[in-house]
C-alpha cells in the first residue's frame, strides 16, 4: 500500500513559489529546494505504507529548509503536518509534530530580531503557541486510537465469545436431544421389546394365544409410543387423562401382562401440575414398574401419589428379592434427570428380601 498524495500540495507549492518569483528574484536554492519538495511528492507515491515515515521526516526536513531561505514557505508547513499525523507511529508522532511547530514558529517569528532577549522570548513563545495546541491534539488523537482499538478489541472479543456461546448451545442441544432420545427410546422401545420378549418366553401350549396377544399388544403400544416420543409429544396416557388417571390405566395394563397385582393410591388435594412434571412421573412410573417385572419377583406393587403442600411425590413399592447396592442402570439414570431437571429428587431403598422401594418428588410450581 502507498501513500497517497493529493493534488493540493503541487498547487499550493506553485502559489508559494509564483508568489516568491512575483516579490523577488528566488534563490537558486530556493527553486531547488521547490523542485526537491516536488520531486519527494511524487516519489512518496511508490513508498510501502511501512515506509511512509521516511516520507515524512524528509517532507518536513525539506519544507525547513525552504523557511530558512524564505518564511513565505511557512505556509507550506500543513503539508508535513498531514502526513506526520498519517506517517509517524506514537511515541515519535508528538517529537515530529513539535519539529514542524518550530518549522512554523521561525516562519511567523522571522522578521523578530532574536539576538536579543525579548525577541528570542517572543521567538519561543511563537513556536510554542505552535507546538503546544498541535503536541496536545497528537496526544488526544492517541487517545482516541487506543480507545477505537480497545472497543475494536472488546468486539472482537465480543464476536468470539457469541461463537463460542453459539458452538457450546449447539453442541449443548445436540447432547440433551440425544439424551431425550435415549430415554425415549428405552422408555418406549426397548421397554416393549423386554416384554415382548418375556411374553413369548412364557408361552407354552396351553397358554400360548394369550402370550402372543399380550405382545402383539405391546409392539402395538411401544410402536405407537415411540412415534408420540419422536414428535415431541406426550405420552398416550396422559394425552386425554390427567396423572392420577394415567397412572392408574398404567398400572393395570402392567398389572394385566405380568399377572401381579398393583395398586394406585392418590393422598392429599389433588391439583393441577405443570405438563413436564405429569410426564416425569409417569415415566418414572413406567421404569419403577419395568425394574420390578424384570428384576424383583414380587407378588404385589403399590403405586401412591400424593399432592404435599410444595411438591408432588410418586412411591413405587413392592415385596420382592430386593437388592443391596443401588443399580447404575440407564433407565434409572434416565429417571434422575428427568426428574432432577424439573428441580426434584429421587431416592431408591432395597434391601435383600424386603422389596424396593423408589421415590420421586418435583415441585408443584415448575420453573
Amino acid at each position: 500500500m502507498s501513500i497517497a498524495v493529493a493534488r493540493w500540495p503541487y498547487v499550493l507549492l506553485g502559489l508559494l513559489a509564483a508568489a516568491t518569483t512575483l516579490d523577488r528574484r528566488p534563490e537558486p536554492a530556493e527553486l531547488l529546494l521547490c523542485a526537491g519538495v516536488a520531486v519527494w511528492l511524487t516519489a512518496g507515491k511508490t513508498l510501502k505504507w511501512r515506509h511512509q515515515w521516511v516520507f515524512a521526516v524528509g517532507l518536513t526536513i525539506l519544507t525547513g529548509a525552504l523557511v530558512v531561505l524564505n518564511p513565505l514557505f511557512g505556509f507550506l508547513t500543513p503539508l508535513p503536518y498531514v502526513y506526520a499525523f498519517r506517517a509517524i507511529a506514537f511515541p515519535w508522532q508528538p517529537v515530529a509534530v513539535a519539529a514542524i511547530a518550530a518549522i512554523a514558529g521561525t516562519a511567523q517569528a522571522y522578521g523578530i530580531d532574536k539576538s536579543t532577549l525579548d525577541g528570542v522570548g517572543i521567538w519561543v513563545a511563537v513556536m510554542a503557541g505552535n507546538a503546544v495546541p498541535m503536541c496536545a491534539y497528537a496526544f488526544v488523537a492517541r487517545k482516541a486510537e487506543q480507545q477505537e482499538a480497545e472497543r475494536e478489541r472488546l468486539l472482537a472479543d465480543n464476536v468470539a465469545l457469541q461463537e463460542q456461546l453459539l458452538a457450546q448451545a449447539r453442541e449443548t442441544g445436540i447432547r440433551d436431544e440425544r439424551q431425550r432420545m435415549a430415554r425415549e427410546f428405552h422408555d418406549t422401545l426397548a421397554q416393549g421389546l423386554t416384554g415382548i420378549i418375556s411374553q413369548l418366553r412364557a408361552a407354552d401350549d396351553k397358554t400360548w394365544q394369550r402370550h402372543v396377544q399380550a405382545a402383539t399388544d405391546l409392539a402395538r403400544d411401544s410402536l405407537d409410543e415411540t412415534r408420540r416420543s419422536f414428535a415431541a409429544l406426550p405420552p398416550e396416557p396422559l394425552r386425554t387423562a390427567r396423572l392420577t388417571e394415567a397412572l392408574t390405566n398404567v398400572a393395570g395394563r402392567w398389572s394385566r401382562l405380568h399377572d401381579v397385582p398393583a395398586t394406585v393410591t392418590t393422598t392429599g388435594d389433588i391439583r393441577p401440575i405443570a405438563p413436564e412434571a405429569e410426564f416425569a412421573l409417569l415415566r418414572a412410573a413406567q421404569e419403577a414398574l419395568a425394574n420390578v417385572a424384570r428384576h424383583a419377583g414380587a407378588s404385589r406393587v403399590g403405586v401412591t401419589l400424593s399432592y404435599l403442600d410444595d411438591e408432588v411425590a410418586l412411591d413405587v413399592r413392592d415385596d420382592g428379592r430386593g437388592f443391596e447396592h443401588s443399580t447404575k442402570g440407564f433407565g434409572l439414570e434416565a429417571m434422575r434427570q428427568r426428574i432432577e431437571g424439573l428441580k426434584g429428587t429421587v431416592q431408591i431403598e432395597s434391601e435383600p428380601g424386603a422389596g424396593t422401594g423408589v421415590s420421586a418428588r418435583v415441585p408443584l410450581e415448575v420453573r
